[in-house]
């Protein structure tokens, strides 16, 4: 008999669709005293299947990733326990200057940004402003935990 844990667990499959259906991560990466730095990031998905964020080149984020490029990465939605759905993803993260390949992970973060965000909002002309001070951080995964309790069928 499958355990709890083996139940709840997304396959690969769901996990790219509940990736793909979402807006924001929290990134955490290792601060400079060692504590966790978690981040709440909108985030892209490239041709490879890795995440790719924007931000700003002098970032505390980019700091803590130049000194260990490892990185936890959370999604999680639902109101009430029996829609939790979460994904983990521990993560090498690059940081990729402006460039060709920034311009990849631009073009993969505008094309999710373009999928999940509301009717009628948009950050694009705030981002195009800055765009000459970001750089993007790819995070590529190293394994993938999750978790979707509607498949306990509200039983606890």
């Amino acid at each position: 008999m499958p355990s709890r844990r083996e139940l709840i667990a997304m396959s690969p499959e769901e996990v790219s669709t509940y990736l793909a259906s979402q807006q924001r991560l929290i990134v955490v990466s290792n601060g400079p005293g060692g504590f966790p730095h978690p981040m709440p990031m909108n985030f892209g998905i490239d041709e490879a299947g890795r995440l790719v964020i924007l931000t700003f080149a002098k970032s505390q984020k980019v700091r803590n990733i130049e000194r260990d490029p490892r990185a936890s990465l959370l999604v999680e939605s639902g109101a009430t326990y029996h829609e939790m759905k979460s994904v983990i993803i521990y993560a090498l993260a690059e940081i990729i200057p402006q460039g060709p390949e920034f311009e990849r992970c631009r073009e993969a973060f505008g094309r999710k940004r373009q999928s999940v965000a509301a009717p009628g909002s948009s950050i694009q002309p705030q981002i195009d402003s800055t765009m000459n001070k970001r750089v993007a951080i790819r995070f590529t995964p190293e394994r993938t935990i999750s978790w979707d309790h509607a498949k306990l069928g509200e039983k606890y």
